[in-house]
């Protein structure tokens, strides 16, 4: 939000630097995030001076060229081309000399140069009004007044505003200070800590009248729940064109463009006072009728901006008696706005339910400067004020006469808030005693009024345009930071509790991960939990019915949360890729949503996404791609961190992963992973192959055990390694191999690994050689020959037997 500063000092006669103010309104909560310089005129016009055409005649080499001599006030003439028709000798002129920097209309600077125009030299430039940004006119040059002495600085005969503007980072639950006023009012607040005593300057509203009733626009609301108070008047016999200099500086200096004095208006009061309005061409309201009322769903309507939206049915609108005009609080009508003939107004200004505004602002993608403030509340008991204060300014910059009473719709009002503050609990909050006095002096100058006070407390009234101060709290914090936070002072001791903790704690275990992981090359990745309706359609894993949706989201595309961490995997994968980084290592710790029969879930993932190569090519080593073994095998060192290996291997059972597999303990399944199936890459536009696991964390962290660890020496005997090349059914997995042979020797075999698997023309029909290492150990002696081959003899029965097996 931009403050002007020079607008400000209308509400507070305040004479610091910028800088200084500043500082103040970040210690109130109001955090200046930047303080820009304005000026009226782009340049300030430095550089451009009062010249004196001493000379004027025909260019030499151009028929529509003249060739002047100019007095600029230093005693030697310079020659200066110029192409205007009314320049003449005698004339006083304003001229940017060389190296003055001048401006676009666009704002695009551009320096002027010594140079030569048909082989004359120039010595500077003789300006337009519109060159200097003055004006729009471009017929000739400007003639200035002819008792001006030449030389002077053109910043000094024509009036150029400075300002200074606060870039202010608004909280979203400071509403009251959404406006100049609400800033000024702050700000005299915190001058009074500083024994600073100033008084705010009230714009006046005395010399409002009705000046005839012949204008009468009847008002209906009806619903008051979406439209607590509608406040409105009209004006004749306006003339609609450009604002004075006074109201175009003002919004410039925050960011607007100027529009037309009508238009100007209701932005300034919007800007100065906080309170939203909109005017109306009154010869454009069907029937003399407003009918603030909400439409049936799927009605067209065109707003300002040329598009045709379908209303929700729960959009206020404000219609005249035939037809909607405008999208209550949100954005005007194509057709019932203000025009150059307009002649006269309905003047609109309202209080609109804030939670309404906003979804309807959201629902249309709309964000106004108006939505802006009705979504976080404004004053309600200002509209009256706010709109007489536009009705006065309209008259003075557009003339015209009030033509009709004050219409001010306003049922049931809306109630200031009471509130009791405990002097102990206000030091307890705050850590120190504040002085009572001092607290209401506080209270006083944020416009709360004191009640009554007491040995104990406070009663009081707060403003219903305080709608975030609604508690002792509120109060207190209230009091904190006007008070100052840097005037509380602390003490050199330091407290601290003993908090209790698990015997597991998540972020611990995630660290340890998530340094593991990244040793191994993989980088750390946060997706939004939002996640569109779409995805839903790629897997029958994910169901619809068991969608989180968003009631009121920013987009279609995040309207619900995530059932799975995969797809905001592979929209991190596919941003990547089309950046040309394809070998990719990512991991991801967060939480998936699910709206099951018997309520809602939330469950924690640590989910892998790896593509590509697993390193680059070097003279040291070539690069290898990210198979599917490379993949298992950091999964399986994870779970090995972890003290998790005791489980079971099946097969994946999901039309998410063309193959894949699934580990399971007494728990349930703790991590499946595989290769990502082709259709949901295809959605992706990915190419490569894409290897994804998804570790259900919740059960990760049930399944550990920070007790399950022993100690043991390391064995003093030798291992023993014996090798078998098995010619095996193709259906025969490994793991099934391994899990025999460990059942068969539980006592010396140790480790059971492959270390080639072999297919080929050379072999039976359905049939492949797996060569197997075994590792036997004996901690207490040096094995033998003999318990050895006995060993490997039971090994080769058991394989034959169970498996069909035979020795190569």
């Amino acid at each position: 939000m931009k403050i002007s500063y020079n607008w400000l000092k209308q509400f507070i006669n305040i004479d610091w630097e910028a800088e200084r103010t500043g500082e103040l309104l970040t210690d109130l909560g109001l955090e200046i995030e930047g303080i820009t310089s304005f000026t009226s005129v782009p340049g300030g016009l430095e550089g451009v001076v009062v010249g004196h055409v001493v000379a004027c005649k025909k260019h030499p080499n151009a028929d529509k060229l003249k060739l002047t001599e100019v007095d600029l006030g230093d005693g030697e003439p310079v020659q200066i081309v110029c192409g205007a028709p009314n320049v003449a000798k005698g004339q006083k002129v304003p001229v940017a000399t060389v190296g003055t920097t001048l401006y676009s209309p666009d704002g695009e600077p551009w320096k002027i140069k010594k140079g030569k125009i048909r082989g004359e030299t120039s010595m500077g430039m003789i300006c337009a009004e519109d060159e200097l940004g003055l004006g729009q006119s471009h017929d000739g040059i400007m003639v200035l007044n002819s008792k001006l002495k030449p030389g002077t600085p053109a910043s000094k005969v024509f009036e150029i505003e400075k300002d200074d503007v606060f870039e202010i980072g608004l909280t979203p639950n400071r509403a009251d200070a959404m406006s100049h006023w609400g800033v000024a009012r702050d700000l005299r607040a915190g001058l009074l800590q500083q024994d600073i005593l100033l008084e705010l300057i009230t714009p006046s509203n005395s010399s409002f009248h009705v000046d005839n009733r012949t204008l009468r626009i009847d008002v209906e609301v009806e619903d008051n729940t979406l439209a607590p108070r509608y406040c409105g008047v009209t004006i004749s016999g306006i003339k609609v064109g450009p604002s004075p200099a006074w109201v175009q500086n003002r919004l410039k200096a925050i960011g607007l463009t100027p529009i037309n004095n009508v238009v100007d208006i209701t932005n300034y009061v919007l800007h100065e006072l906080g309170q939203p309005l909109h005017a109306f061409d009154a010869v454009k309201i069907a029937n003399n009728k407003i009918q603030v009322k909400t439409l049936d769903k799927g009605t067209k309507f065109i707003t300002l901006d040329g598009v045709e939206r379908e209303l929700h049915e729960e959009d206020l609108m404000i219609c005249d008696g035939e037809k909607p005009m405008c999208i209550a609080g949100v954005f005007g009508g194509m057709n019932s706005g203000v025009t150059e003939s307009t002649t006269s107004i309905f003047l609109e200004s309202a209080y609109f339910n804030p939670v309404s505004v906003r979804k309807t602002a959201k629902r249309h993608a709309l964000n106004t400067d108006a939505s802006f403030r009705f979504e976080r509340g404004v004053d309600p008991n200002a509209c009256e004020y706010a709109l007489i204060r536009a009705a006065i300014l309209i008259t003075e910059v557009a003339g015209g006469e009030i033509s009709s009473d004050v219409v001010d719709i306003y049922p049931k009002k809306i109630e200031d808030h009471q509130v009791v503050l405990n002097f102990e609990n206000t030091t307890r909050l705050i850590g120190e005693e504040i002085p009572k006095e001092t607290i209401k002096e506080i209270l006083t100058s944020l416009e709360i009024k004191v009640n009554n006070v007491t040995e104990t407390g406070i009663g009081m009234t707060i403003p219903a345009y305080r709608n975030d101060v609604t508690r002792e709290a509120d109060v207190i914090e209230e009091i904190l930071r006007v008070y100052g936070y840097n005037r509380i002072g602390f003490s050199e001791k330091l407290n601290a509790s003993i908090s209790e903790t698990k015997k597991v704690e998540d972020h611990l275990i995630q660290d340890k991960v998530a340094a593991q992981l990244t040793a191994l090359g993989f980088h750390e990745m946060l997706a939004n939990s939002l996640s569109s309706p779409a995805y839903l359609s790629l897997s029958i894993v994910e169901k619809e019915n068991e969608s989180v949706r968003i009631l009121n989201p920013l987009s279609q595309d995040l309207s619900v949360l995530r059932q799975s961490m995969l797809y905001g995997a592979m929209e991190a994968l596919s941003y990547n890729v089309n950046r040309k980084m394809k070998d990719i290592k990512l991991f991801e710790f967060g939480t998936t949503y699910h709206n099951y029969p018997d309520g809602r879930a939330e469950k924690k993932h640590l989910s892998l996404t790896v593509s590509g190569e697993r390193n680059e090519d070097s003279w040291v080593v070539s690069s290898q791609k990210s198979d599917f073994f490379y993949f298992k095998g950091v999964i399986t060192a994870i779970l090995e961190r972890l003290g998790l290996c005791d489980y079971s291997v099946k097969d994946v059972k999901s039309d998410i992963f063309s193959e894949g597999l699934l580990y399971t303990n007494g728990n349930g399944a703790i991590v499946e992973f595989g290769l990502i199936n082709k259709n949901i890459r295809d959605h992706f536009d990915i190419e490569a192959e894409t290897l994804y696991a998804d570790f259900n964390w919740d059960l990760i962290l049930k399944s550990i055990k920070v007790d399950n660890f022993k100690l043991k020496p390391i064995p003093k005997y030798p291992l023993v390694k014996r090798d078998f090349a098995l010619l095996l059914d193709n259906d025969v997995s490994f793991g099934k191999l391994k899990e025999a042979a460990m059942q068969t020797e539980k006592q010396l075999l140790k480790d059971v690994s492959l270390f080639d698997v072999y297919t080929g023309k050379s072999l039976p029909k359905g049939k492949k050689s797996y060569a197997l290492s075994f590792t036997l150990l004996d901690e207490r002696k040096t094995l033998t020959d003999k318990q050895i081959d006995k060993i490997m003899q039971k090994l080769q029965q058991k394989f034959e037997k169970d498996f069909g097996a035979t020795l190569r």
